[in-house]
C-alpha cells in the first residue's frame, strides 16, 4: 500500500511539473503579446464599427474592454432570461406563481 501511495504521489508531482519542462525555448510565457487583428475589420457599417472599437479597446485599454465584456455579458443574460420566460409562459409553464417549499 505504501508503494502504491509513493507511486501515485510521484506521478502527480511529475504531472504537475511536466508543463514547465515543455516551454518552447525556455522563455517565460509572460513575454507573449496577444493582440486583436484589426486589419480585416472595416468601419463601413455599425456592426463592424463596433467590432473595430472592441478590438481597439482590447489592444489599447484592457480595463475598458473588461468593462464592456462585463456589461455585454449581463445584458445578454437579462435578454435571454426574459426571452426564455416569455417562451415558457407561452407554452403554459408559469414559473411566477410557483410555490417554493423548503424543508
Amino acid at each position: 500500500m505504501r508503494k502504491l501511495q509513493l507511486v501515485v504521489i510521484i506521478g502527480l508531482m511529475v504531472a504537475v511539473l511536466m508543463p514547465s519542462l515543455a516551454l518552447a525555448g525556455g522563455d517565460k510565457a509572460s513575454a507573449l503579446i496577444v493582440v486583436a487583428d484589426t486589419r480585416v475589420i472595416t468601419e463601413t457599417d455599425y456592426y463592424h464599427g463596433f467590432m473595430r472599437y472592441l478590438a481597439d479597446a482590447y489592444n489599447t485599454n484592457i480595463v475598458v474592454f473588461a468593462i464592456w465584456c462585463t456589461v455585454l455579458t449581463a445584458l445578454y443574460g437579462v435578454a435571454l432570461g426574459f426571452l426564455m420566460d416569455f417562451l415558457m409562459s407561452k407554452t403554459g409553464l408559469d414559473l411566477k406563481s410557483r410555490k417554493i417549499i423548503e424543508h
